[in-house]
């Protein structure tokens, strides 16, 4: 059997190695330490310099400590972009609250301003104001900025970006992660840069970092002893991790430009199929990362399925995979109010995630051709 072609693998850049190793050199292997402070600073310096970046193990406690910040609690609604990984909306439930989720819109395949404005309304209307809206850039798509924070601000209230998938991303001009109090970002491993497994919560105020952070350790309050005022979490990223994001950040741009290149890439192979449709910008407003290429097929017009495409590169080893069953379909969350029509559900049952890496070779891609030509 061929070797296995990963939808997106790990990239090292070869300088992570050496921050490691000065952290090894320096006994600071737990979190705390250079790495970490650098990794800050470098994230802080790349999104811009008036924010604010505490570095933590994962994408999902950045949000969960953007929804304490935001003291979301128990009985309280969250709105939740629909399409998405579950990970956008667990932290709402590990606060007691309950997910609102909205459909998405074809442009950006993201939260729909419109649906999101008629779900704040009906829930007023409820007596139950949403606390936060969580909106997430889709593949490294930036959602319809200008949209949703307009009506986040006419609702007064607070948007927060999920930005996993979008470091590298911008929307006119302007970095995603940017656009909101809080943001997160992750670094898990088939990110566009990786820690191994990590992320950080970004915010505009040096205190909501500060609290973070304190949150972060245990909450541990300043006492000689251990003295604890309120609930912690064990959240901070090791300084181990925070020296491979250091390396990682060195080549940020170039593996954008290669996940921008395998983009282009099926453009090209499907270039001539209108049956196909390669998810792209809608203009030039937007700026995608590329983090994933993803694909929708009209079956009727096709004589094929976005399915037959996943299980033919599959037999030669190659890994694809449906685009985000959405949040109101999922059996742990078909309880939860949706808000929107059919859009996310038909992106679902018509769409795949190709292959992206920053690091695929030629070969590869010349496997991956022979298979997608038979479709093209």
């Amino acid at each position: 059997m061929n070797s296995k072609i990963y939808l997106s693998s790990p990239h090292m850049g070869g300088t992570e190695q050496d921050f490691v190793k000065e952290a090894f050199d320096a006994n600071w292997i737990s979190p705390l330490g250079s790495n970490v402070i650098g990794f800050e600073e470098s994230l802080t310096s790349y999104l811009g310099d008036n924010l604010h970046v505490a570095a933590l193990s994962s994408g999902t406690a950045a949000l969960h400590l953007a929804l304490i910040l935001l003291k979301v609690g128990r009985g309280d609604e969250v709105i939740c972009q629909s399409m998405t990984f579950s990970a956008s909306a667990n932290p709402i439930v590990y606060q007691g609250a309950t997910p609102v989720f909205v459909d998405s819109e074809e442009t950006t395949w993201n939260m729909c301003p419109i649906h999101l404005e008629v779900a704040i309304k009906d829930r007023i209307q409820k007596g139950k104001k949403p606390k936060a809206i969580i909106a997430v850039h889709l593949y490294g798509m930036p959602f319809q900025v200008d949209k949703i924070q307009a009506v986040s601000k006419k609702y007064d209230i607070p948007l927060v970006e999920d930005s996993a998938e979008a470091l590298g991303s911008s929307f006119k001009g302007q970095k995603c992660g940017t656009f909101s109090d809080f943001s997160i970002l992750s670094f898990n491993g088939n990110k566009i840069i990786t820690t191994s497994g990590g992320g950080a919560l970004v915010t505009s105020e040096e205190k909501h970092k500060d609290k973070a952070i304190f949150l972060a350790t245990q909450a541990r309050d300043d006492a000689p002893h251990y003295e604890h005022s309120e609930i912690g979490y064990n959240y901070r990223l090791s300084n181990i991790c925070a020296g491979i994001g250091r390396g990682q950040m060195e080549v940020l741009d170039k593996h954008v430009g290669l996940r921008r290149r395998m983009h282009q890439f099926y453009q090209d192979i499907f270039i001539d199929n209108p049956a196909v449709t390669v998810f792209a910008e809608s203009s030039d407003d937007y700026f995608s990362n590329f983090w994933l290429s993803c694909i929708l097929v009209d079956a009727n017009m096709a004589g094929f399925t976005a399915t037959q495409i996943r299980e033919a590169l599959a037999e030669d080893n190659i890994e694809s995979r449906p685009l985000w069953k959405p949040m109101h379909l999922q059996p742990i969350f078909k309880d939860a109010p949706y808000y929107g029509s059919t859009i996310s559900e038909t992106l679902f049952k018509t769409g795949i995630c190709l292959p992206s890496g920053s690091n695929l070779t030629e070969n590869e891609r010349l496997r991956i051709t022979g298979i997608l030509k038979n479709f093209a």
